[in-house]
């Protein structure tokens, strides 16, 4: 049974939140619904956690949480090779939103081609990219949500960073 204390402390720790913890689900299970199961188990942890937990840094402790779940909802509803391809809904939406067509194609292909390069990325380094690089996390809250050093943290960026530019510097 939740308390009010419970739930106030969910409003104030996890609710700001949301947003990036629904971006780090997405990128890590490569899909909208999936996201937002992984997100929906997160909170339920989160709030069930709230009681007696001890949070220094809310931001890290939530993507931690989602991280976690992310993973555990990856081992049981997917097999350990997965293929996924671009979402359509943000090519639509950056077709939509640009003014020029071409300009709109050139976007939707860039968008494209750096969100299939990210999800090429083996999880380790997909995840620190999407925490770093979209979710602008410091170093050391990334540290605290992955349980690595922070020199760990820098070396998977530098090394996902690395590949990144691989993988679409050799696409012209």
């Amino acid at each position: 049974m939740t308390t009010d204390f419970a739930r106030r402390r969910f409003n104030e720790m996890v609710l700001p939140h949301l947003d990036d913890a629904f971006g780090l689900a997405r990128w890590l299970t490569g899909n909208r619904t999936d996201a937002e199961d992984v997100v929906q188990d997160a909170c339920m942890r989160a709030l069930a956690s709230l009681e007696t937990a001890v949070v220094e840094r809310p931001r890290a402790w939530v993507l931690t949480i989602v991280r976690n779940t992310a993973y555990s909802w990856l081992a049981k509803n997917r097999p350990k090779a997965v293929v996924l391809t671009a979402d359509p809904q943000l090519l639509d939406a950056a077709a939509a939103t640009a003014p020029d067509p071409e300009e709109a194609l050139i976007a939707a292909a860039d968008e494209a081609a750096l969100e299939t390069a990210i999800m090429a990325l083996p999880h380790l380094f997909r995840e620190v990219i999407v925490m770093r690089d979209i979710n602008a996390m410091s170093y050391r809250e990334i540290a605290a949500a992955i349980g690595a050093p922070q020199g760990t943290v820098m070396s998977r960026l530098a090394r996902a960073r690395a590949q990144l530019v691989d993988k679409l510097g050799s696409r012209s």
